[in-house]
């Protein structure tokens, strides 16, 4: 057998074994483009979370971090628990509330609790749930650590609405609609491999996902090698009597076309889509500096202050400063040593509270800038500019990050750069020469998440959509053809396959 038969041979079997799976991915990506896998964000919890009572507010941040001897813990944020005013005090490995209205720790998170959680959060009476105990994962819990938040509840309602509590900590892990399931079906769920038998082991799931996107980037060179091989630019093959550069008919011309035409995305997306589980060493290393610097930057522009300087202007009075806001949320932190109040009733509605001056959109954008200079000298300096737009390593399509931003360029070996949002002084994003297998190879290849792409929607969907249909089209051939393979095989047995698989269908030259 030849090196081209042996080729043809290899690409073939392969793409028996993954046509489908790989028509799938590209049918699946175009779903994941609008619809995700269902999770909580921090949106949603606001969205779904009561104003703050001012007149309820009796208790002073120091007195009630006393009573959980949480004083050094960070965060510290005023919120609601179960409708009522209170602080939460640190965040994973360590963390306290504490009613706001009578200083009472929250210990113990009962059965009605949990009812009266999931109830307010669907705006639903419990009488019509369904509850279950979630005592394995399900479809909708495999990105939680069950064993955190058992006991965990389920409630069902008959619009669609499903909620899940943690009886643990109180706290809604998982929320879904009818919609938002059949999105995932569409998308996320096919797209991931994310089915509840394969998905929740873990490291088997992520072995299936490299090996399965590794063996499809091979097929895939190999299938761009063989009609680059076959091809013959002066038309030396027949068909219909007609000269023709393409040496098959039926399905295997149309795929050997379709694969000339979206056989390089088809490898790079292929090749992209592993990458997504970070099988490269450097890849999982990648961003190590941008995190460092970011977090020392953000020590420098909210450092901890002592709780008891939040008494000279106590949490009621801050709120009540806001009153047309509807606060629903309050960060205590700081902005260059001095204490203030962080207010949020939506992402997008925030305001800055210091302890001595009235409420403002957003921190001093010259103090700001000029901390994060003086921080940034024991890297070796940096320059800071104000971004009014996404930048190639700051962009979101769906325009969620936050913008204008203070970027701050390090002058440091990995060309660091930080992103800050003036109105609340936190890190937006970062980016570092260290990540740029991320940035290009996986995102960039795999998600075309370009500027020029992004900032002129719906260019960017119609692109993607495009090649991903380009993509399609090239499995779909794939699944006929591996079909035919089959049928072929278990017809005549396997005797004689290797020596037929380089001429059935081609034509004379």
């Amino acid at each position: 057998m030849s090196l081209r038969q042996s080729i043809i041979f290899v690409h073939r079997w392969l793409g028996v074994v993954l046509s489908l799976l790989f028509l799938m991915w590209f049918l699946s990506g175009i779903g994941l483009m609008y619809w995700d896998f269902p999770s909580v964000s921090h949106e949603d919890r606001l969205q779904r979370a009561p104003a703050l009572d001012p007149s309820t507010m009796r208790v002073l941040p120091a007195d009630a971090a006393a009573r959980v001897d949480a004083s050094e813990w960070a965060p510290v944020v005023l919120t609601t628990f179960d409708s009522r005013p209170a602080y939460r005090f640190g965040g994973r490995g360590r963390r306290a509330i504490v009613y706001a209205d009578t200083g009472e720790p929250q210990r113990e998170v009962s059965k009605a609790m949990v009812d009266r959680i999931a109830s307010a959060w669907s705006s639903q009476s419990i009488a019509s749930a369904r509850i279950e105990s979630v005592d394995d994962v399900d479809q909708w819990t495999l990105q939680v650590r069950l064993n955190d938040v058992k006991p965990l509840w389920k409630y069902s309602w008959p619009d669609g609405q499903q909620v899940y509590v943690s009886q643990a900590s109180g706290e809604v892990v998982q929320f879904t609609t009818t919609a938002s399931r059949w999105g995932a079906y569409v998308g996320a769920i096919p797209h991931w491999l994310y089915f509840t038998p394969l998905r929740k082991h873990g490291p088997q799931w992520s072995r299936v996902v490299i090996s399965t996107s590794g063996l499809g980037t091979a097929t895939a060179v190999l299938g761009l090698v063989i009609g680059v091989w076959m091809y013959s630019p002066r038309k030396r093959y027949r068909f219909n009597d007609l000269a023709t550069a393409i040496p098959y008919r039926n399905w295997k011309r149309w795929h050997m076309i379709a694969g000339l035409v979206f056989g390089t995305a088809a490898v790079t997306w292929a090749f992209s889509g592993m990458l997504s589980m970070d099988p490269l060493p450097a890849q999982r290393a990648g961003g190590t500096t941008a995190r460092r610097a970011g977090e020392s930057l953000q020590q420098a522009v909210r450092g901890r202050v002592p709780l008891s300087a939040f008494a000279a202007k106590p949490p009621a009075n801050a709120v009540r400063e806001l009153a047309p806001l509807g606060v629903k949320e309050m960060e205590l932190t700081s902005f260059a040593g001095d204490p203030v109040y962080l207010a949020s009733s939506s992402r997008e509605s925030t305001r800055v509270v210091a302890i001595d001056a009235t409420p403002q959109l957003e921190l001093d954008r010259a103090q700001l800038i000029d901390v994060l200079k003086h921080a940034a000298e024991t890297s070796g300096g940096a320059d800071i500019s104000v971004l009014e737009h996404y930048d190639r390593y700051y962009l979101d399509r769906h325009g969620a990050l936050p913008l204008p931003v203070v970027l701050v360029r390090l002058h440091d070996s990995q060309r660091t750069r930080l992103y800050f949002d003036p109105k609340t002084g936190r890190l937006a994003g970062s980016y570092s020469s260290e990540g740029w297998i991320n940035r290009w190879l996986y995102h960039g290849l795999h998600s075309l998440n370009l500027p020029w792409l992004y900032a002129h929607r719906p260019l960017w969907d119609v692109v993607l959509i495009i090649f991903m249909t380009g993509g399609a089209a090239l499995c779909l051939t794939s699944v006929v053809l591996a079909w035919k393979v089959i049928a072929r095989t278990l017809a005549t047995g396997t005797n004689g396959t290797m020596a037929q698989v380089a001429g059935n269908e081609s034509l004379t030259k």
